[in-house]
């Protein structure tokens, strides 16, 4: 008969079958560790960090990255990436196209974004196209705001007008029932 004290006794006299060991099944036992080897390939592979471009640098031509990347410095052409963070003491001259964007410095140009967001020390002077946004107060901006669903899609433009006759064909014959 087994007690309490004897199942959870850590002793290495402890029965190495499950049922002795006091697993009512097979697949109640303890697996054994996965080779180091398997574990690597199946562990999700890690997220490089940001490339980031300093102050001191100035850079001309356009960029193009699925990762991050960090601006602090002075950029004259596009950028598109996969999340851009304009720091405050950054200026890009040219369109900027990320999955996320976060502006603190200075954009003269268009913006498009998943999600976009200025920052309370962001300016930018050019239109911002994107599916969220939020700016904080004391943020600078001049140009104009346009939602899309696909905002990282130049041709989303005309995608949308193809879809918004259909929609807004029930409220048109409405509209004259109202009045």
């Amino acid at each position: 008969m087994f007690s309490k004290s004897k199942i959870n006794d850590p002793s290495p006299q402890k029965a190495d079958t499950p049922k002795q060991a006091g697993y009512d099944k097979p697949q109640d036992a303890p697996k054994p560790a996965a080779p180091q080897g398997d574990y690597k390939t199946s562990a999700p592979k890690a997220k490089p960090p940001a490339s980031i471009l300093s102050s001191d640098l100035h850079v001309t031509g356009n960029m193009k990255t699925t990762g991050d990347i960090q601006v602090e410095g002075t950029v004259e052409g596009d950028i598109r990436a996969h999340l851009l963070t304009i720091g405050e003491t950054a200026t890009i001259k040219g369109e900027v196209i990320a999955d996320d964007v976060v502006i603190n410095g200075r954009i003269v140009g268009r913006v498009r974004g998943l999600k976009v967001r200025l920052t309370s020390t962001a300016r930018v002077e050019g239109d911002i196209i994107h599916k969220t946004i939020a700016i904080e107060s004391g943020a600078h901006f001049e140009g104009s705001v346009q939602r899309q669903d696909d905002p990282l899609n130049p041709k989303g433009k005309t995608a949308d007008p193809a879809q918004r006759p259909a929609e807004q064909a029930p409220r048109s014959s409405s509209e004259p029932r109202q009045s």
